[in-house]
């Protein structure tokens, strides 16, 4: 078996293939940190880019002690595109607001003044209809309430002057029918008169309820009956409603009840 033999360097060329081997070894590290220098940064590098650019950056933020609230549901309501601002109002239609505004007051006012009048109007027809019918009514009772055996047709002819409508109607019938044959069998007279004072004065009379086209009397009405049924003759003390209603020949009389 053969021998190895190591050979031993020693001396100056010992140092020089150590020097050379620095040399190159030195060489390599140099060319790695130029390679690597744009892809390395050194801390100043990272703080500096960090202040330039904050994006990306994590902050640890403490939770609070009661905890994060959840976020609201989100609504159709915050996806809504905000309303335009309102313009600004310009002079012509300032102008146009006007023109409108005093329009509908105008109407207003015709309207409140047509109003008024029409309610004056009404109170007026209102009072001159109770003071004719208050006399209508005084000159139609008497005439309506008496009649004389003797000549009944032309009491009951000037009675139904007094009459209008559906009462005329029937003052025909029962005078027809009940009170002519009466009257004319047991020779009855009646004469009616408002009641008044003795020392004379107002008629006892008085308007009950009015309006325009009727109108409501309370009337006092003695009435004197004679007639073979009765010794001398007899005294009644009554009370009569009569309603008056206006026609195209005056206040007429469309009801009467005895109270």
């Amino acid at each position: 078996m053969p021998k190895t033999t190591t050979a031993r360097t020693s001396g100056p060329t010992a140092r020089r293939t150590m020097t050379a081997a620095a040399r190159a070894a030195a060489k390599r590290a140099e060319r790695g940190h130029r390679e690597a220098g744009p892809a390395t940064a050194t801390d100043e590098d990272a703080e500096a880019r960090a202040e330039r650019s904050p994006t990306g950056r994590t902050v640890l933020i403490d939770a609070p002690k009661d905890g994060w609230q959840d976020p609201p549901e989100p609504t159709p309501e915050m996806f809504e595109e905000d309303e335009a601002p309102e313009k600004p109002a310009t002079p012509a239609r300032h102008r146009r607001l006007l023109t409108a505004l005093l329009a509908v007051l105008l109407m207003a006012g015709a309207a409140a003044a047509a109003v008024l009048g029409w309610q004056s109007r009404d109170a007026h027809r209102t009072e001159t209809a109770r003071s004719e019918a208050l006399a209508a009514a005084q000159k139609a009772a008497p005439v309506v309430l008496s009649y004389d055996y003797r000549h009944l047709d032309r009491d009951f002819a000037k009675a139904r002057a007094h009459l209008t409508g559906g009462f005329r109607e029937e003052y025909g019938k029962t005078t027809k029918t009940v009170v002519g044959p009466t009257a004319t069998r047991y020779h009855g007279v009646v004469k009616a008169a408002i009641a008044a004072p003795a020392s004379g004065g107002t008629p006892a009379a008085s308007v009950v309820s009015a309006s325009p086209d009727k109108v409501v009397v309370l009337l006092f009405v003695n009435q004197v009956t004679e007639s073979t049924q009765v010794s001398g003759s007899r005294l009644d003390l009554n009370r009569v409603r009569m309603t008056m209603t206006r026609t195209d020949e005056g206040w007429k009389v469309s009801a009467v009840d005895a109270l």
